[in-house]
């Protein structure tokens, strides 16, 4: 038998090469997978399958993970209802905080917790902000045999066009409503579609006549694009500061207020309203409390996602048009619109018809 005898130092060497350690911590180091590895994301969309909000989800779902370290699997669960209201709730309040739900909402939603709907069970400042697409204004569009060719035919008719809208704080519902309120336009809003395509079929079958809805969803998805292409529908307002160059015949609100010498303090409250633009139509947010570096890790990936080549050519291909912003101007955006003195809060009640 052969005895061998170590010095001690032998035995350290070999604890710390099978125990590596921090010499700061005395604890051992060990390799640890990504959060993300094996799990499943689930990306929430408040708006019905083949709208716009949820076309665009599958695209993020299609090239996101590969920028999340671990490459989780995505699922998209579609859960419309109440301008996105149902899905904003859920997400808020029956998710837990760890950075597995996305979900994407209304950007005007905020308006409802303003004027304090009593539906609302969330609070928009805390909210976990990922980023949005793109910040684009709004048009309204009438179907080209309804009795209004021009703004004027809506301004003196006695028998207003009829407007869908899913609910408040939809574009659809409160747009109609800026307009009366700012340039005397008369408009009768039916709320209450679950969604886009359920409003696409009213519109087809003349149960309604208009619909406001962003610049980026009318030359984003069918049906508005064969629409517009056959004449079927024409463009007739739009809210941007300038016009853009795809409806160049449509006015802007900016100058219907104008001509119609619309009161300062009124135009400074539709710069308030129209403020929402800087949300999108199509936020991305998570539940409010996920940690900072699992926050981080989304935001990135997201980010990445709009500027990936492939994702960028699916974008061209739908004639998207994206001009993003990040989650870190989305937060402070929030926390801005949500501070509003009372005579704004009491402008858009009445506005929104609180």
């Amino acid at each position: 038998m052969i005895n061998l005898i170590l010095h001690p130092s032998s035995f350290i060497l070999v604890f710390l090469t099978l125990y590596p350690f921090n010499p700061l911590t005395l604890k051992p180091l060990f390799a640890q997978a990504p959060f993300y590895q094996g799990k499943q994301i689930r990306f929430i969309v408040g708006y019905l399958a083949g709208d716009m909000h949820d076309l665009g989800v599958r695209a993020y779902s299609r090239h996101m993970g590969k920028y999340i370290p671990g490459n989780p699997d995505f699922i998209v669960q579609n859960m419309p209802g109440a301008g996105s209201m149902i899905a904003a709730n859920h997400i808020y309040n029956l998710t837990k905080p760890d950075g597995l739900t996305l979900g994407t909402i209304g950007g005007p939603l905020y308006y409802a917790q303003l004027t304090g709907r009593q539906e609302v069970k969330f609070d928009w400042t805390k909210f976990t902000w990922i980023g949005t697409p793109e910040r684009s204004a709004h048009l309204l569009f009438m179907r080209s045999d309804a009795p209004y060719k021009t703004v004027d035919d809506i301004r003196n008719t006695k028998e207003p066009p009829r407007c869908s809208a899913t609910g408040v704080g939809s574009t659809g519902y409160d747009l109609p409503r800026l307009l009366e309120d700012t340039v005397g336009l008369k408009f009768r809003v039916i709320s209450g579609y679950p969604g886009g395509g359920e409003q696409d079929l009213a519109m087809e079958r003349g149960e309604v006549q208009c619909r406001a809805i962003t610049i980026d969803a009318f030359f984003g998805r069918e049906p508005f694009l064969t629409w517009y292409k056959k004449g079927f529908v024409r463009v007739l307002i739009q809210t941007a500061r300038t016009r853009d160059r795809r409806i160049a015949d449509a006015p802007t609100i900016f100058e219907l207020m104008d001509q119609d010498k619309t009161p300062e303090a009124k135009r400074r409250l539709v710069t308030v309203y129209l403020g929402a633009v800087g949300f999108g139509t199509r936020p991305i947010v998570a539940t409010p409390g996920v940690p900072a570096d699992r926050v981080k890790i989304l935001r990135a990936a997201y980010a990445r996602t709009v500027s990936d080549p492939d994702f960028l050519g699916e974008a061209k291909l739908r004639g998207w048009e994206l001009n993003p912003a990040s989650g870190e101007e989305l937060e402070a955006l929030a926390k801005e619109v949500i501070n509003q003195p009372p005579e704004v809060i009491d402008w858009l009640k009445k506005l929104l018809g609180k």
